[in-house]
């Protein structure tokens, strides 16, 4: 699910990574009709994906589900690199290895708490949750950054932290200690994209997506392999098509991005509740909670909000 950041280079499990715009000094420009589409689509995709992981990761131990899923990453990783512009050397050489490494055990470690936040309090409160990402990323670009964040920014992230308590029902949810899965995932992914911002100043895109690819391989599989357990036939088909999702959807990414800019195309990632919604209410029959709809509400209100500012900080710079 967010989107400020910099290029689709992990294997995400909702909010959507956004790569930076091809031309920093450009001002921003309405999307193309096909970028819209495509970014969509790209919604309901990881939307299916999630999905899955719920469903695998009830069955599985989350650790051997996101483990599985990052062997497939770090093929797919591995062929794009060898495939770009100055091979595998190129993609292995990073001028910031250890933010690079840092990077990838952050985004890792998110997905798989992603996962258990996925089972153990339901596809749609997570993302609910999930979807303050945005604003966190705001808030953490001035000390990770340095960027200066004003005072509206700053209101529309408690703004969007209200919208929070809102979900979390104070009272009822919030005492559960799930409740923080979502919220911890959030912190992590948000921090994640900042430093791929970060790194983006210094290596390739390419060089990026490697280096999550492979370090998150390394990372999970130290710890999923101790949860290795034989999948039923079916499941297997479900891993290839949760596999399937997620370079599809990369891929798509891709196009949409060299399309248009972030900015302008974040807005319609929020579709991804939708779908969300209409997935654990369908398939999994999560209550649909009138708290957890105005909550969810708030919190894109002030996403959109500060993806406004920093499209307008833009245009003036």
């Amino acid at each position: 699910m967010n989107r400020l950041p910099p290029q689709p280079v992990d294997l995400p499990t909702t909010p959507i990574q956004v790569p930076p715009p091809a031309n920093p000094g450009k001002a921003p420009t309405n999307p193309p009709v096909a970028a819209i589409l495509m970014t969509c689509l790209v919604a309901l995709i990881f939307a299916i994906q999630d999905g899955i992981s719920r469903h695998l990761g009830g069955a599985y131990s989350p650790f051997l589900v996101v483990m599985l899923r990052y062997w497939f990453m770090a093929v797919f990783v591995t062929v794009i690199a060898a495939r770009s512009t100055g091979g595998l050397k190129h993609a292995i050489r990073s001028k910031k290895p250890w933010t690079q490494l840092l990077r990838g055990l952050l985004l890792v470690g998110e997905v798989v708490i992603v996962v258990f936040a996925f089972v153990k309090l339901g596809l749609i409160e997570t993302h609910a949750v999930f979807a303050c990402s945005p604003l966190l990323v705001s808030a953490l670009s001035g000390p990770i950054l340095g960027e200066k964040v004003g005072w509206r920014r700053w209101a529309a992230v408690g703004i969007g932290f209200l919208g929070i308590l809102v979900i979390l029902n104070p009272g009822v949810t919030v005492f559960s200690p799930w409740a923080v899965l979502p919220l911890i995932s959030a912190a992590m992914y948000a921090t994640y994209l900042l430093l791929t911002r970060y790194v983006a100043r210094y290596d390739t895109s390419v060089v990026s997506f490697f280096w999550t690819g492979i370090s998150g391989a390394i990372a999970i599989t130290l710890i999923g392999i101790w949860y290795w357990q034989p999948l039923l036939p079916a499941d297997w088909i479900w891993l290839l098509l949760l596999c399937v999702c997620a370079a599809s959807a990369h891929w798509l990414l891709i196009l949409a991005y060299e399309m248009a800019e972030a900015s302008a195309l974040q807005p319609f990632s929020y579709l991804q509740l939708v779908f969300i919604a209409i997935i654990g209410f369908g398939v999994f029959n999560e209550p649909l909670r009138m708290n957890v709809i105005v909550g969810a509400v708030i919190v894109v209100a002030a996403g959109l909000f500060t993806l406004l500012r920093a499209r307008r900080a833009a245009h003036q710079a």
